[in-house]
């Protein structure tokens, strides 16, 4: 009779310790990776403005050229070819669309916007982000001379581009962009060890 009391007791015992096993793991809060969440929703982010717009950067890039039927679409074509050629890293995004202009902006960037090409009607411009910090020996930037930031390179039809001048200007504002994400990283180290060391002596 004890024993069998005692078994009872027992079961029950483990059956409430299994039940609030139970219901401890349905309350549990789930840990969220909010990086990888992250990364996930800019993905997704990303993928449903390439499909609204209509593929990647590069085939609408290549879409905007086939549409100009003249000069200026020859013209994009090859400063998009020389700017790749000077950094095979450059990542090609397109920006600032608007109802005046729905296929938007042409824009390459490394480490940072290095500059955007535009068409007009009887130019073709291509201006650096950074310009004003850049060096510019053979005098290519003829636009846009007045601030302190960008410089721009105003093409008409029949120019000829200096395309060892231009590549220097392309691979200059690359290295200015990865020296200035170089340091922004080690600042930011170590400011981060600072603080670790500030919590540990506290």
């Amino acid at each position: 009779m004890h024993a069998t009391a005692a078994g009872d007791r027992l079961r029950e015992t483990r059956g409430s310790a299994f039940g609030l096993g139970l219901i401890e793991s349905a309350v549990r809060p789930k840990t969220i990776n909010h990086e990888e969440s992250y990364t996930t929703m800019n993905k997704t982010k990303s993928g449903s403005k390439e499909k609204r717009a209509g593929g990647s950067a590069s085939q609408q890039i290549d879409a905007r050229i086939e549409t100009i039927n003249d000069w200026r679409g020859d013209m994009l074509a090859r400063i998009r070819a020389l700017i790749k050629q000077a950094d095979p890293d450059m990542v090609e995004e397109v920006k600032w669309r608007k109802p005046s202009n729905p296929a938007g902006v042409p824009v390459w960037s490394h480490a940072g916007m290095i500059c955007t090409g535009e068409t007009y009607k009887n130019v073709v411009k291509l201006t650096f982000a950074t310009g004003a910090a850049l060096p510019d020996p053979s005098g290519l930037f003829n636009s846009s001379l007045e601030g302190n930031t960008r410089r721009a390179i105003d093409i008409h039809e029949g120019d000829t581009i200096d395309e060892e001048a231009l590549t220097v200007i392309i691979r200059a504002a690359v290295s200015r962009n990865t020296s200035a994400a170089e340091s922004g990283r080690r600042r930011r180290a170590q400011s981060a060890a600072r603080s670790q060391k500030r919590a540990k002596t506290a």
